[in-house]
């Protein structure tokens, strides 16, 4: 009985690997693979190549159990790419290629040569190519021979041909020792699948965009050094698992299941394989951040370009900022809850509302009131406009479920388009919305003409003070709107509350007051309503609040509504908008580069959000003209001592004899001014000056805490 003769073992294949980590050895063992290389400047595109090869070898390492579990043969369709005339015509030129490696590695590791040899009669085989392409191809060579392996292994139950094939190659017997050999299998599997890794890492590096990275860069410089040893190093364990396919079907099972020591040396040299792969990939991570870089650079730049450029229409302008490609439709229609493409938006006037994910209910409310109420007259000129929800978050924090929960219940409550996922925003774009448009993380609302030109970097000032009588929210409109505007009750008022517009109507005394202090407001109120029956004037009380401190003005609201000292707004959104709309006042001067101006409206809303941040105050009007806008330590004494006043009442009318007596109390003690900003506000002024005393304020820098459990944002 003729003898068997074994093929060289893993241990001879791979004994050199404990001594390859020698750094004399490594280099010896390079300068002989370096030698071999002779590129003759030919390239080919390998990806094709690899991706049916990675498919072959994917199908032939599902695990040993599941092959002998299943008799039915799983065929599925190669994707259509292996049919293109371009792939067909690549494998005829490289298929004598391939079957020369095939057979050099059947016939040497058949025949006991050494492992180091084999490989390197490989490389010297396919000196002329390119490293990416010397590994593909013998990564092809194997799988021919393997695919063919586990194809009869997976055949041979139900298909004559293939079962004598498999008896032939001894396959039936060994799958019926299959739990033996496990772990010999699970070893080669591991080992496949640290190559095929490693082979997909250099395709990687071979194709990333030379536009945009060059070999100057020390990542891919440290790459590309290391790649003809990673090429060696994965050909080389090609080698050793075609040795374990061969002797598994030219030995037997016997032989496999005596060699003890070869799942060992698969496992070390798949270990081998792996610390080369965790390495290439920390270099190919940081190539691509590098290229990402470059590109949003570019992006941004091309951004800038654009904006500064005269279109018919503004198609590119949007596709630019919320989606550049045709493949989707990348925007949610609000009234129907459906994608659309952006071809909605065409010659249209756009407000793109920029925010994060943690814009305020408040903000929504009434914003969504606004936009109803102009869509109400759809023939408006006024409602001619669409609003886009621009969501901004940082690309670099994970997408997890609560928050594709936060943004998916936050586009559910919105009645206009949305863009579909903030994943469609490019980082380049946030970069630009941020350092062009000022976006920090208060909402804003830029506005784009039907070229897409902008016409304002931020409306959501003018929306909240006008509304849609804004329209067409340029810049102009809005220096027009001040123009028109005077330091009255209205400005204060409009929109929030229509029982103090008809008390206007009706010529009332309307007191208008703030704060928390609850002592203050008790003697507040109750000195008012003493001095208006005394001087037998109609009084109406409205407590507003305060800008912060939620609770406190909730429990305020409470305690006022129980002692009946005045009306109050028990909707806290109606405070908020209160506050909001006289921020908005500032802004929208500050934005305009009007803030300082000598403009006595802007003196006493300027005045009022001072008072705002300490202690109480109140504004008092007789109809729409307001007479007194005053801190609490200066209107209270001034309705305390209205028996050294009254007199005047008479000759003077109340509010005037109010007024008097109040600026000199005012001139002997003045309040403190105080604004506050938030650094998330976008657009903050390098200087301002006092209302007061019109000299320029100090600039500090302040951090805060309000210890209130369901703070509304800060209106600064």
């Amino acid at each position: 009985m003729a003898s068997k003769m074994a093929p060289i073992s893993l241990q001879q294949t791979i004994k050199g690997d404990r001594s390859m980590i020698t750094m004399s050895d490594d280099n010896a063992m390079m300068k002989q693979i370096h030698a071999t290389h002779a590129h003759d400047g030919r390239e080919i595109d390998v990806r094709p190549l690899y991706q049916l090869v990675e498919d072959i070898l994917n199908r032939s390492t599902p695990g040993v159990d599941a092959i002998v579990t299943t008799s039915q043969t799983r065929v599925e369709a190669l994707e259509d790419r292996t049919q293109h005339a371009g792939f067909i015509a690549m494998i005829e030129a490289l298929s004598f290629t391939i079957d020369r490696i095939s057979c050099e590695i059947a016939c040497k590791c058949s025949g006991g040569g050494d492992a180091h040899a084999t490989t390197l009669s490989i490389f010297n085989m396919l000196a002329s190519y390119s490293w990416d392409a010397k590994l593909v191809l013998t990564l092809a060579a194997f799988a021919l021979n393997y695919g063919e392996f586990w194809l009869l292994a997976q055949m041979y139950s139900s298909n004559q041909l293939a079962k004598s094939v498999a008896i032939l190659k001894q396959v039936p017997i060994l799958l019926e020792h299959s739990a033996l050999l496990k772990p010999r299998f699970d070893a080669l599997n591991n080992l496949i699948r640290a190559m095929m890794d490693v082979t997909r890492c250099i395709i990687e590096f071979k194709e990333l965009p030379p536009m945009y990275i060059t070999q100057d860069v020390p990542a891919l410089s440290t790459a590309m050094a290391h790649i003809p040893t990673a090429v060696y190093w994965t050909i080389r364990s090609i080698v050793a698992c075609a040795t374990q396919i061969t002797s598994l079907t030219s030995m037997g099972h016997e032989y496999a299941i005596s060699t003890t020591n070869e799942t060992w040396e698969l496992s070390t040299l798949a270990h081998k394989i792996n610390s080369i792969l965790d390495h290439l990939k920390k270099q190919l991570f940081i190539c691509y951040q590098y290229i990402e870089e470059k590109r949003n650079v570019e992006t941004y730049q091309m951004l800038q370009n654009l904006f500064q450029s005269i279109h018919i229409d503004n198609m590119k302008i949007l596709k630019a900022l919320i989606y550049a490609k045709d493949d989707m439709q990348p925007l949610v229609d609000g009234s129907t809850k459906r994608r659309v493409h952006i071809d909605v938006l065409r010659r249209k006037n756009v407000l793109l509302l920029i925010s994060d994910l943690d814009i305020s209910q408040d903000e929504l409310s009434i914003l969504e009131q606004i936009y109803n109420e102009s869509r109400v007259h759809a023939t408006r000129m006024e409602s001619q406009y669409e609003v886009v929800w621009v969501p901004i978050v940082d690309h670099s924090l994970e997408w997890a479920d609560p928050v594709q929960k936060q943004f998916e219940n936050l586009q559910a409550t919105m009645p206009w388009f949305s863009v579909h996922s903030p994943t469609l925003i490019d980082k380049a774009v946030i970069r630009f919305i941020k350092e062009v448009w000022h976006f920090r993380n208060k909402p804003i609302l830029v506005v784009l003409d039907p070229q897409g030109k902008v016409v304002s970097p931020n409306a959501i000032h003018m929306m909240w003070i006008w509304g849609s009588n804004a329209f067409p929210f340029t810049s102009l409109r809005e220096e027009a709107l001040w123009k028109e505007e005077t330091w009255k009750l209205e400005l204060l008022v409009d929109g929030i509350d229509p029982t103090i517009l008809n008390w206007i109507k009706e010529g009332k005394f309307i007191y208008l007051y703030g704060g928390t202090d609850m002592e203050w407001i008790r003697k507040f109120t109750t000195t008012a309503k003493a001095v208006a029956s005394a001087a037998r004037i109609p009084l109406e009380m409205v407590y507003v609040g305060k800008s912060t401190k939620r609770e406190q003005v909730r429990r305020c609201i409470a305690s006022i509504t129980a002692e009946k000292l005045s009306h109050c707004w028990q909707d806290l959104t109606m405070v908020w908008f209160f506050w909001t709309r006289l921020e908005s006042m500032l802004f929208s001067k500050i934005q305009l580069g009007q803030a300082d101006d000598q403009d006595p409206m802007m003196h006493e809303i300027k005045k009022l959000l001072s008072y705002d941040k300490e202690g109480g105050w109140a504004v008092l009007s007789k109809g729409s003209f307001t007479f007194v806008n005053g801190h609490g330590t200066t209107i209270l004494p001034t309705l305390l001592a209205y028996e050294e006043w009254q007199e005047h009442v008479v000759t003077k009318g109340f509010d005037i004899a109010c007024m008097d007596y109040h600026s000199k109390v005012h001139s002997d003690s003045r309040p403190c001014c105080r604004f506050e900003f938030l650094s998330t506000s976008g657009r903050i002024p390098d200087k301002m000056k006092c209302p007061e005393c019109i000299r320029n304020m100090e600039k500090y820098i302040t951090f805060l805490c309000c210890h209130d459990d369901h703070n509304i944002k800060s209106i600064y």
